[in-house]
């Protein structure tokens, strides 16, 4: 095999030796056989490592975007979460409030007997008055009511629905009921039996709806 002596200069694939002999250092040169397969393998390798940079860089990308997003998720169920637990803070005060109120209403009904009583002859009043309009017998209604407001039953009244009411509704629905009431006195007194019927309608149902609001709607009897 022929021997090639190169300068060093060209470092690749070179074999050095020594010459005891000789002061200058020589190379013999051995070539190497690198087929055109392994050269494309060894330029797809390097490709595919300079590659490598882009890929890392866009996964990174992605990884920070989903993390940014689940970040940003989680901040919002945070605040939902604060906005729903003062909600509830919201909702359990008030559900005290309304507590306390209804305690201290019964108190006040309970100590009320007397108002009480007044209210429950109203309820007979009216059922009789209601009975005689139902027959067509305003004569029977007239002498229900006796003198109209100025009437004792309907003065005692009054004084037991201003009494225990406190709420604005409540206060609405008693000035409601009052002035039914004076329209029923005065078309049954008119012999007016349509406005009578009409105006015995509103009366009772302010009453009705008065109890409700009260909780006096379990306490009388005959609604």
């Amino acid at each position: 095999m022929a021997k090639y002596f190169l300068p060093t200069a060209y470092p690749l694939c070179l074999r050095s030796s020594f010459s005891l002999s000789l002061a200058t250092r020589t190379f013999v040169y051995h070539p190497i056989k690198c087929s055109v397969k392994k050269q494309l393998t060894l330029c797809k390798a390097v490709n595919e490592a300079a590659m490598h940079p882009l890929i890392l860089t866009k996964r990174g990308l992605s990884i920070s975007f989903v993390t940014t997003f689940m970040l940003s998720l989680a901040g919002e169920d945070a605040t939902a979460a604060i906005l729903e637990a003062d909600d509830d803070d919201e909702l359990l005060e008030k559900v005290k409030r309304d507590r306390k109120k209804r305690i201290e209403r019964q108190g006040v009904i309970s100590s009320s007997t007397r108002e009480t009583g007044y209210l429950q002859d109203l309820v007979y009043k009216l059922s009789e008055v209601g009975k005689a309009i139902e027959n067509n017998d305003l004569p029977t209604a007239a002498s229900v009511f006796g003198s109209g407001t100025d009437t004792d039953w309907v003065q005692k009244a009054n004084v037991a629905l201003n009494k225990l009411s406190a709420s604005p509704e409540e206060k609405t629905e008693v000035d409601t009921f009052n002035s039914s009431l004076a329209s029923l006195i005065s078309s049954v007194a008119g012999n007016d039996i349509e406005s009578s019927k009409l105006a015995f309608v509103s009366s009772a149902s302010a009453f009705e709806k008065w109890t409700s609001l009260t909780g006096l709607v379990v306490q009388l009897k005959g609604l």
